[in-house]
């Protein structure tokens, strides 16, 4: 038992690592990153969606913008899609699931936003709809995703497919790309405000 431990354990390690050496996903990270900075300090927001442990990341992305990752700094706007359960289940019920998503970015998104699509297979009914809806109202999208992509990479703006096709090991690597883009959207996004501060400490000494 021990062994199948220390083997899984590994294995995940070797994905993360397999992400830590591919430069052209960092590029990528970088400029959903550089898009999100700026769609958020010019009023705009970023939502987020997915489903069963995709869920819970969205959520966790989320609350992350909201409260803080790295630094203490002012909140930062963005919502899960995935959290209100009158309008789950009303959608589902009414529309069917696939739109659970999608409606939402049709009530709330708004040109210049963004939206990010968590889906570890790149086939979620829900996820892929979202995006098109996103589309067709200039909503920029950044999808996460497993291995081969499947559907979302044509969908996105920006897509970052972790090289594995183990459910556990590509939301263990979605989740550290999600700390990643997290921190560094804070570090952009508040990089013109502290600035000045430094310039003016400059002038005084």
């Amino acid at each position: 038992m021990s062994e199948l431990v220390r083997d899984k354990l590994l294995e995940g390690i070797r994905v993360l690592e397999a992400v830590a050496c591919d430069p052209a996903l960092h590029v990528t990270l970088m400029q959903a990153v550089e898009a999100t900075a700026a769609a958020l300090k010019s009023g705009h927001k970023l939502m987020v969606a997915g489903n069963g442990g995709s869920a819970s990341d969205a959520q966790h992305v989320a609350a992350e913008f909201v409260c803080r990752l790295a630094d203490d700094r002012p909140a930062m706007r963005a919502v899960a899609l995935t959290t209100n359960t009158s309008t789950l289940t009303a959608v589902s019920n009414d529309y069917g699931f696939e739109r659970v998503f999608a409606r939402q970015v049709e009530a709330i998104g708004q040109r210049g936003d963004i939206f990010l699509g968590i889906s570890t297979s790149g086939n979620s009914p829900n996820v892929l709809r979202a995006l098109e809806i996103c589309r067709d109202l200039g909503v920029a999208t950044i999808g996460l995703t497993g291995k081969t992509g499947g559907k979302l990479p044509p969908l996105c703006d920006y897509c970052l497919c972790v090289p594995s096709d183990v459910t556990m090991f590509i939301q263990q690597a979605h989740l550290a790309l999600e700390h990643i883009f997290c921190m560094l959207v804070e570090q952009r996004y508040f990089a013109v405000e502290k600035a000045p501060a430094a310039s003016a400490a400059a002038i005084k000494g």
